[in-house]
């Protein structure tokens, strides 16, 4: 019999020097173009993608959510669904969709049922209609902004008005 192959201590090697970042410096953070919260209620929903390659024009609509990565012209219309536009698309168009997250170019009027939200690397040019905007730190706007008003709301406050100026008798 063989005898067992006998053990030699091995020294560990050095620990690797620590190394100190800048807090003022932004942390690189690999994010996913068409974040979870602007995805349409139902977890899993499908999602189209128009790829960097590909050049359309006409009229878009679709029953699931949609990322451009392309070039589209024409009109889109998302009612239902979430439209994000990522870092390489570029957007001619007129857009209705239920959301509209905006990373890439886009040139034309933007309606959105609930929110527009223009990140940094976005580039809008046209105007805006929904019921929140939030434009990112960095973000090129030209053009209006109009916050729609749910028609509940407004009648809620039509209702609460006259009470308030009978205050001024």
């Amino acid at each position: 019999m063989a005898e067992p192959p006998s053990i030699v201590p091995v020294e560990a090697p050095p620990a690797p020097p620590e190394v100190e970042t800048s807090m003022s410096e932004p942390t690189p953070k690999l994010t996913n173009p068409a974040p979870k919260s602007t995805n349409s209620s139902v977890a899993g929903s499908p999602q189209t993608l128009l790829g960097r390659t590909v050049v359309v024009q006409g009229q878009l609509s679709a029953g699931e959510d949609l990322l451009i990565e392309g070039q589209f012209e024409g009109t889109i219309n998302l009612d239902e669904y979430c439209l994000t536009v990522g870092t390489e698309g570029h957007v001619k168009a007129e857009t209705r969709a239920r959301q509209v997250v905006i990373l890439g170019s886009v040139t034309g009027n933007v309606a959105a049922r609930e929110k527009i939200e223009i990140r940094r690397t976005g580039h809008v040019v046209g105007d805006l209609v929904a019921a929140t905007v939030a434009i990112e730190e960095g973000a090129y706007f030209k053009g209006s902004i109009d916050i729609a008003r749910d028609d509940a709301t407004e009648a809620a406050r039509d209702v609460a008005a006259p009470s308030t100026s009978r205050t001024n008798d």
